[in-house]
């Protein structure tokens, strides 16, 4: 009986420790983020500019992105999901608490005044409304949007206006996994792999095309010297 106790509260302990740590759920501080941008900035904030690898192409807007999407991709850069060097080591500089407060501070960066994108996207050509619509669950639209800026999940990227090459990269990517590159998403992996490197540069390109909230801020816009 003795030892039956112990097991059971032994067992209680332990669900009240897990139930205290869901509860301390950590929450960003935009203006805790702004101070950690030191990373960020050399490339997140400067307009067009771009990367070399896996090939040449522009760094993602990230400002106006959802923070439980930046929270996300840069959970996976440090997890290794994602296999970017550069953004790997960053990412692995960085405590639970900064990536959530980085997060917090692009996720409202990008925020604009004025009318939000239209509720659906602008017609695509024949050829792209067949891409899009090749999967019967129209999955494009369904996880991203139907104008391609309303997700359905925190953790989906908005993606109208975003740069048509870094979008190009990145869905190839999902096509490819191996020790240095590529992306492991069983979701998109499976949607990317439907689609030839010529079809995903159309979808790219009119994604790209379409009104979004993304944008680059460049640094001296929010940095002042006193």
């Amino acid at each position: 009986k003795m030892n039956k106790l112990l097991t059971t509260m032994f067992a209680l302990a332990v669900a009240c420790v897990t139930v205290s740590a869901q509860a301390q759920k950590i929450t960003g501080n935009a203006e805790a983020g702004a101070k950690k941008t030191a990373m960020c900035v050399g490339c997140h904030g400067i307009i067009g500019y771009q990367a070399s690898f896996p090939e040449i192409h522009k760094v993602p807007m990230i400002a106006g992105q959802s923070a439980t999407y930046i929270v996300s991709a840069l959970t996976q850069y440090k997890g290794g999901e994602r296999k970017h060097p550069t953004m790997r080591a960053i990412a692995d500089s960085l405590s639970e608490q900064d990536i959530a407060d980085l997060a917090a501070y692009y996720s409202q960066l990008g925020l604009k005044e004025g009318d939000a994108p239209p509720a659906t996207a602008k017609a695509p050509s024949d050829t792209v409304h067949a891409l899009i619509s090749r999967d019967k669950d129209n999955a494009c639209t369904k996880c991203h949007g139907a104008n391609f800026n309303t997700p359905n999940d925190g953790t989906v990227p908005k993606l109208a206006g975003q740069y048509a090459d870094y979008l190009y990269v990145a869905l190839k990517s999902y096509k490819v996994q191996n020790a240095h590159l590529g992306r492991a998403n069983g979701v998109m992996g499976g949607q990317a792999k439907k689609y030839s490197n010529t079809e995903i540069k159309e979808l790219a390109a009119y994604i790209s095309s379409l009104p979004g909230e993304l944008k680059t801020v460049p640094e001296s816009r929010f940095h002042h010297a006193d």
